[in-house]
């Protein structure tokens, strides 16, 4: 195994950051409360070159960055490969349904052929819970985990958080209910974890049936009453419904989800005045959020997908930056 990066750099005139302890990042699980601030401190140092006319870091000029997503996800795979490329990264992305994965390779096979391509950063997302951290195992770079089954995403969590410190000023103290498929989101995990590790008063809401076994060591409150868990909030996030796993198993039907767990104006009005209201993405509309509340003056929604670049400039930063990179 190769040892963490040993120096960081940061866009001009930005504070010069202390070495990432982390070869990889698989988890919000593996970093304390100073690592993460550190990691949104970084990402709001990266958010105004997203904004410049010339978006571009010499940064990670030379590096070699392979995009492995055994699942689709364009939206989390493109802001990671135009994060690369703003940091100066050589990026590829490694199309799994025409790679020998479909011929019956191994994940263990598929890390070892990587490898051998000596690239300095595999972003992986995979359906199988631990996937990630195997694979991490068997090659000699960095791993992102780009979300694992249900277990982590943790670029999400972070840029969900630096999207609520951007509007909220702070995170410590503050009350965000998380809302829907909490027993199928890896978001949700992931989130709790580090909202937790930051103070954050945390409540999950959702019907019996997708609450997971033992969420209460998790968050701070656990409602299935969604009224109850959203009075007095400050931040309101939504998960996706999971059609593939819930529907008629899990909930009677989608118009009765929405009845009761779907964000409408009469729901919000019960969160603070100044409560903002976040989504991961993909929505469906009508189902767990209504699009006048999705597309209103109270969502974050788009301002998460900027912040999720950002976050990803700054992951890539801290695990791969050389000293003699800096930027002047």
């Amino acid at each position: 195994m190769k040892s963490a990066s040993s120096g960081q750099t940061t866009p001009a005139g930005g504070p010069a950051w202390r070495p990432f302890p982390h070869r990889d990042l698989l988890g919000i699980s593996q970093l304390n409360q100073y690592e993460i601030v550190e990691l949104l401190d970084r990402a709001e140092a990266m958010i105004p070159v997203s904004r410049q006319q010339r978006k571009s870091l010499p940064t990670l000029s030379g590096k070699t960055q392979i995009n492995l997503f055994f699942e689709p996800s364009p939206r989390t795979q493109s802001s990671f490969e135009i994060a690369g490329k703003r940091m100066g990264a050589q990026v590829t992305n490694m199309s799994v349904k025409t790679s020998s994965v479909t011929k019956g390779e191994t994940l263990i096979d598929t890390a070892a052929t990587l490898n051998a391509m000596r690239p300095d950063v595999i972003i992986v997302r995979h359906p199988a819970s631990g996937a990630v951290e195997l694979l991490s195992q068997k090659v000699d770079c960095a791993v992102i985990n780009a979300g694992d089954g249900a277990h982590e995403h943790p670029t999400q969590a972070l840029l969900d958080a630096l999207t609520i410190r951007q509007h909220k000023g702070r995170l410590a103290g503050l009350t965000v209910a998380i809302c829907g498929d909490i027993a199928n989101s890896r978001v949700a995990r992931s989130n709790l974890l580090l909202l937790g590790a930051m103070q954050v008063r945390t409540r999950v809401i959702a019907p019996k049936t997708l609450l997971p076994r033992g969420i209460e060591a998790l968050a701070t409150e656990v409602f299935t009453d969604m009224p109850e868990g959203l009075r007095g909030a400050d931040v309101v996030m939504m998960l996706r419904l999971q059609h593939e796993r819930a529907a008629g198993r899990l909930i009677p039907s989608v118009r009765e989800y929405y009845r009761f767990y779907g964000l409408d104006a009469d729901k919000l009005a019960l969160a603070k005045p100044d409560a903002i209201v976040m989504h991961p993405g993909p929505m469906n509309r009508g189902v767990e959020i209504d699009p006048a509340i999705a597309d209103g003056p109270r969502s974050v929604i788009n301002q998460q997908v900027e912040m999720g670049v950002a976050v990803r400039m700054a992951v890539l930063d801290a695990l791969l930056a050389d000293p003699a990179q800096a930027a002047p």
